[in-house]
């Protein structure tokens, strides 16, 4: 189905970095990442932890390197994931310098806040040498004493200011294969700093709205924030910052850029709240249908509405969809069209089997496009699968 004009979002041009294999800014897809909250030195705790959010579809994980035991645990546990790892590290260079030689894909550090220009200059070397991009990471939290000062109070002028100084830094050591954020807990204080920002520099961003609370509040927040900077084509990562499951943060990041037509993985649902018309129990089929195709990572769009009023319109705009019919049978739609019946009690199972049909027949399609275009191209081409 092709998208409509009015759907369209420019993105903003920015050039592009690598976080280890995976492209951010530029025309790369906007990546989603997240954060473990396991103890560092725990490492048989933290793998798992980025396992689930491997398997949950995070392009790039952040781990905290507070300490030299921490640094050390890195090296082990990216030996074992096959994401790329961001270090998480706040004022002491040398555990940057660590993580760059453990095998870090970026790290993520302020440069005016590790001292002399000296330690700069040596963080720079370590990231140069190992292949380590940067991220500068300002938080209206913990902006600088004299910014404070000037401003008064934390604004997104002070935000843009504090940026501008760790990116001459960088600039100055011919350092330019970095990201920047400017969060803020405050919604409206995040998107006027990032809009700032985006005015002044044309490195790729990552967004977030820092300490955005627990998993509905902090999702609603990151949703408001996100979308309206992501609308503007602003963003070029993003990290929904949670208070729950971090795997709750990649499933959050990937809905908001469904919901924008800028990325899509796995089943997109279109589901009526319910009411009394509905033929089956709408809230509960969505439950068990969401949780059931969780794995489903091929892109595809599923309608569940209750009954015939806006069932037939929204079936006719997807994959496949099912609307609630009378006597417990209910008309099932495949690729817009009326296809066949299908009884309440298997009516679960029955959709859950045709959506994971479907995905397959997907994946096999394009995996024969990719031989075809493989086979068809000159020796010496330099043509590459995806």
């Amino acid at each position: 189905m092709s998208i409509r004009p009015f759907r369209d979002i420019q993105r903003r041009t920015t050039r592009q970095i690598h976080v280890g294999p995976v492209a951010v800014g530029g025309d790369a897809p906007i990546t989603v990442q997240s954060m473990t909250n396991t103890v560092t030195t725990d490492v048989a705790a933290t793998v798992d932890q980025v396992r689930c959010l491997e398997e949950a579809g995070a392009d790039i994980v952040r781990i905290s390197c507070p300490d030299e035991g921490s640094s050390r645990a890195l090296r082990e546990i990216i030996a074992e994931v096959t994401v790329p790892i961001v270090a998480d590290i706040h004022f002491h260079y040398r555990r940057a310098i660590e993580a760059a030689e453990a095998g870090a894909a970026c790290l993520r550090i302020n440069p005016g806040n590790i001292g002399s220009m000296d330690r700069v200059r040596e963080v720079v070397a370590a990231a140069r040498d190992h292949g380590c991009s940067m991220r500068i990471g300002v938080n209206a939290g913990s902006l600088e004493r004299d910014l404070l000062e000037k401003y008064a109070e934390p604004c997104p002028e002070a935000l843009v200011e504090s940026a501008q100084r760790h990116m001459r830094i960088l600039e100055d050591n011919d350092f330019q294969e970095f990201k920047i954020s400017v969060k803020a807990s405050d919604v409206f204080l995040a998107v006027a700093a990032y809009r700032g920002l985006a005015e002044v520099c044309d490195y790729p961003l990552h967004l977030g709205i820092t300490e955005a609370g627990g998993l509905r509040t902090g999702t609603i927040k990151s949703a408001i924030g996100l979308g309206t900077l992501l609308w503007e084509g602003i963003g070029d990562t993003l990290r929904v910052s949670l208070s729950a499951d971090p795997v709750e943060e990649v499933h959050a990041g990937f809905e908001i850029l469904k919901a924008l037509n800028l990325r899509h993985k796995g089943v997109t649902v279109i589901a009526c709240p319910s009411c009394a018309r509905q033929q089956f129990e709408v809230i509960d089929t969505v439950a068990k249908i969401e949780e059931r195709l969780a794995h489903v990572s091929t892109p595809m769009t599923l309608s569940i509405i209750g009954c015939v009023v806006n069932g037939p319109g929204e079936a006719r705009e997807t994959d496949i969809g099912i609307t609630g019919g009378g006597n417990g049978t209910h008309m099932v739609y495949l690729g817009g069209k009326t296809d066949h019946k299908i009884g309440s009690d298997e009516m679960i199972d029955h959709i859950v089997e045709l959506v994971e049909r479907r995905a397959a027949e997907i994946e096999a399609a394009k995996d024969g496009d990719d031989e075809t275009a493989d086979a068809a191209a000159p020796v010496g081409s330099g043509t590459e699968r995806g």
